[in-house]
């Protein structure tokens, strides 16, 4: 669980999903305060977020939901149950439930959690709730061609060779010094402080055997460019200069492909894990997106923003 601020008001609920699919969903901070949505990415959960909670709780409503097979949210029977429908179809589901009617909200999400905003960008659902958006380390397309993880040269065996790597059914098994070692060379910069190294391959490592897999073959063919180009509320990018999962290339390409496009932030030497790596940078953006395009006690969008 996600660490609370002291004397920050919260709750926990279960939100259904259009297919039945059970999501838990959390809320920290006041009721009326400015509204943030985060959304996490594959292989991690609401306690990725946690540095993000602490900060933005103080002053705003922070909703963090487990994406499905994640954290607190039951992993699917079937794999038929994993795809950007569902994604989109989640993220659709806690905004309805958690934000009043005509209410907005910042939406950051990382990763995975990124891909569902692109997913979600044609959804009246989000769009009606979204004011402005923030892609943390992501990508729509061409995830396992362009990643870096694998040091070869780019083409078919690279991308073969990433995807088994990716999509392994091996389960990872409990923390160790040669597993954090691992993750941090694939997911995060070699600067990275060893607290936070080992807070992500706890988090990663408990991520359910199946969940993983299943998640990993949507990721492998997924396809979201047409959901950047629906992206037409105001959005960030923001990017690790060693990010191998999904490289700066592709946070350059969302950069110039969105509609209302903010900028993009190039963090040096950072890597995947940008949230955990570099917690205050990721939370500045999203306390500033928030207060230019959301006004404390009113549902809209502040005049001209």
């Amino acid at each position: 669980m996600s660490p609370r601020p002291a004397a920050v008001p919260y709750r926990e609920l279960t939100v259904v999903s259009a297919d039945g699919s059970r999501l838990h969903v959390e809320v920290h901070g006041a009721e009326g305060a400015p509204a943030i949505v985060l959304s996490h990415g594959w292989t991690c959960s609401t306690r990725f977020w946690a540095a993000q909670i602490a900060d933005l709780a103080r002053d705003h409503r922070v909703i963090a939901y487990d994406q499905r097979g994640h954290g607190a949210s039951p992993v699917p029977a079937t794999y038929a149950a994993y795809s950007t429908r569902a994604l989109a179809d989640d993220l659709e589901a806690v905004a309805a439930a958690t934000l009043a009617p005509g209410e907005q909200a910042v939406f950051a999400g990382h990763s995975m959690g990124g891909m569902t905003l692109m997913a979600a960008a044609d959804r009246p659902g989000f769009r009606e709730r979204a004011a402005a958006v923030l892609l943390c380390s992501t990508g729509p397309a061409d995830l396992v061609a362009e990643a870096t993880v694998l040091p070869l040269r780019p083409g078919r065996a690279r991308t073969w060779l990433t995807a088994r790597v990716l999509g392994a059914r091996a389960p990872l098994g409990p923390v160790t010094a040669v597993s954090r070692k691992i993750l941090k060379y694939g997911t995060m910069g070699p600067g990275s402080a060893p607290d936070r190294v080992d807070a992500c391959a706890r988090i990663v490592h408990a991520c359910p055997r199946r969940a993983r897999i299943g998640w990993s073959k949507v990721l492998e063919t997924l396809d979201l460019r047409a959901g950047v180009r629906a992206l037409t509320m105001p959005a960030a990018v923001l990017v690790g200069t060693a990010d191998r999962l999904t490289p700066p290339p592709h946070a350059r390409a969302l950069a110039e492909a969105l509609p209302h496009p903010l900028g993009l932030t190039e963090l040096t030497g950072q890597g995947h894990m940008t949230p955990i790596e570099a917690p205050e940078a990721v939370t500045a953006r999203i306390r500033e997106l928030a207060a230019t395009y959301i006004t404390t006690g009113n549902t809209q969008v502040k005049e001209g923003a």
